[in-house]
């Protein structure tokens, strides 16, 4: 039926897989699966990611199963045969550079910086609502995968009381926000999801701003020697300065958590 010769038929009947293949197999398909998850990863942390789930092998095995099926880190366009392209949205653009909300849980933005301590960097990824200008969520870590992307939007959900259904969260194109986590992680809240063009700053303003604002009033200030001294810093600022303290002009000159207790006090009321 599939007209092949018989010969080479039981030839390739006569050939088993051996041990040492079947492991490679699973080796690859586990590396498959972190290279998916962080696209960013080159070979080296790759190795990393898997010898932590109980795999033992050597970074030049890893190197070779990733040179042999083109799994190459994002930013290592040397590698590719031709001119990488932009991978594919997970989301089109559902918020045209319209930064405005008329409800909290409504449109949140969300973003990733790095900032850099004497150890090392830091990576903050930050998710502000629009209503009020509030950080609703953010997580810090010293590495940016998915995973941090994953936790502040876990935890903006824990802070809203997880009243999240119909919110728009709204972020760049990386690969973090564009990762298998993230997206089971807006459908189970059962969000919809945006993200703006490619190399298009203005798409994310809002956002880009509150980083600026970090930027001039925290991280400028000093040299941070430590990591965990820097994620301090930006707790407390972000905590007790930018939420309590800090008035802003398109709020009638309150904080985002006088403003949310007032027009949630007003609601309460009318209702």
């Amino acid at each position: 039926m599939l007209k092949l010769h018989r010969q080479h038929y039981y030839a390739w009947l006569a050939q088993s897989v051996t041990d040492a293949e079947l492991d490679e197999a699973y080796l690859a398909n586990a590396l498959f699966e972190a290279h998916r998850e962080d696209p960013e990863f080159g070979y080296r942390l790759l190795h990393d990611e898997i010898t932590a789930t109980g795999y033992t092998v050597s970074e030049r095995t890893v190197w070779k199963i990733c040179s042999d099926n083109e799994w190459w880190c994002v930013f290592g366009t040397k590698h590719r045969p031709r001119k990488a392209r932009p991978a594919a949205p997970a989301h089109e653009d559902l918020v045209r550079r319209e930064f405005t909300a008329t409800k909290p849980n409504q449109l949140w933005l969300s973003d990733i910086s790095e900032h850099p301590a004497g150890e090392g960097k830091v990576y903050l990824c930050a998710v502000k609502d629009t209503w009020s200008n509030r950080v609703v969520g953010y997580s810090i870590a010293d590495r940016m995968t998915s995973q941090l992307a994953l936790d502040a939007l876990e935890s903006a959900a824990a802070r809203r009381d997880r009243h999240v259904a119909g919110c728009t969260p709204h972020s760049d194109r990386g690969g973090q926000f564009r990762s298998k986590k993230l997206q089971q992680a807006l459908w189970r809240h059962h969000m919809r999801g945006s993200m703006g063009q490619v190399g298009s700053a203005g798409d994310n303003a809002a956002m880009e701003s509150f980083f600026s604002l970090l930027q001039r009033n925290v991280l400028d200030r000093r040299r941070w020697a430590t990591r965990e001294e820097l994620r301090i810093a930006i707790v407390t600022w972000i905590e007790r300065t930018y939420h309590r303290r800090r008035r802003q002009t398109r709020l009638g000159r309150l904080t985002p958590t006088e403003y949310e207790t007032i027009m949630s006090h007003t609601a309460s009321q009318a209702a």
